[in-house]
């Protein structure tokens, strides 16, 4: 569940780094609480191609947190208020 909130988060504050369809993928994923099975149905594509954009994201979260550092901030800030 932790994850979950903390891709949530990272995609809050870094979606406008994303592409359209991996915003769309993600947001109806970590949002919405689709399966991957339900995703793929839902956009006529594979299961597999979901899961690969999933990760793909996750990846780009994890990257962009590592480089800017704008959610450990946010944290920083909320400890200190």
């Amino acid at each position: 569940m932790e994850e979950f909130v903390y891709y949530g988060e990272l995609f809050n504050i870094y979606a406008f780094l994303l592409t359209e369809k991996q915003k769309e993928i993600f947001s109806l994923y970590y949002e919405e609480n689709l399966s991957l099975s339900e995703i793929a149905e839902y956009m006529k594509v594979s299961k597999s191609y979901i899961g690969k954009i999933v990760t793909n994201v996750k990846e780009r979260l994890d990257y962009y947190e590592n480089n800017l550092k704008h959610y450990e901030l946010l944290q920083k800030i909320k400890e200190h208020n």
